[in-house]
Order: structure tokens, then sequence, then C-alpha cells
């Protein structure tokens, strides 16, 4: 009879220390889904061409709420498929300022020089003297 209980007792602890791996397993395979899966924003930024992220991240800055919420929209259609293409800064920067949200960038001109890009001001100046 003690064989009987020892026998029963090892084949419990056998049972819950397979179960607590396969528990561990399935948390872990869990948890790769969710890391797998990306957010709106690393969607978004996917798309994103020329000055884009520079845009996004200003828009972020003065208008977190709004912008998140756009961000979210803007995926949910690229996740959809309705819309397949790449979103220029200047393009994201026309929609933030139609949808109401001055987002200011700051833009510099520059031009060649002798063979050197020199800003417009500089250029400008040195033609006055």
């Amino acid at each position: 009879m003690a064989s009987d209980r020892e026998l029963d007792l090892l084949t419990r602890r056998k049972m819950m220390e397979l179960r607590k791996k396969l528990a561990h397993e399935q948390a872990k395979e869990k948890g790769k889904d969710k890391r797998m899966e990306k957010t709106d924003r690393e969607i978004l930024v996917a798309r994103l061409v020329d000055r884009g992220i520079e845009v996004l991240e200003i828009a972020e800055t003065y208008y977190p709420k709004e912008t998140q919420i756009i961000v979210g929209k803007l995926a949910s259609l690229i996740k959809d498929r309705t819309f397949t293409g790449y979103i220029r800064g200047g393009e994201l920067l026309s929609l933030f300022r139609n949808l109401g949200l001055n987002v200011r960038v700051e833009t510099k001109i520059a031009v060649e020089d002798s063979g050197k890009l020199v800003s417009l001001q500089d250029k400008l100046k040195s033609t006055r003297e």
C-alpha cells in the first residue's frame, strides 16, 4: 500500500510540473503574439516618407490627444487596405491643418553657392555686403 501512495504522490507531482510548464509556455506564446502585433503608430510610421515622421512627432508634441485619434484612424485605413500608398510629410501636415490643428514645422531654404549648400538667409546677407 505504501508503494501505491508513493506512486500516486509522484504521479501528482509530475502532473503539477507538467501543468506549470504548459501554463508557462502558453503565457510565453501569448506574450509573443502581443509583441508581434504592431501599434497604430508603428503601422503609420512604416508608411511615412520624406519628413513625415518629423511632422508626426511635432504634432504629437502640440496636440497629443488629437494626434493619437488621427493616427488610429489612419492606421485602421492602412490595416483595412483602404489606403495602400505612402504619406509624405507635406501631405500629413496638410491633413493636420485641414483638421484645424496648426502644426508648425521649421522650414529652411538652401541654395547652392560655389558647390556648397548655403541657407538662403546667409546668401542674401553675402550679396548685400
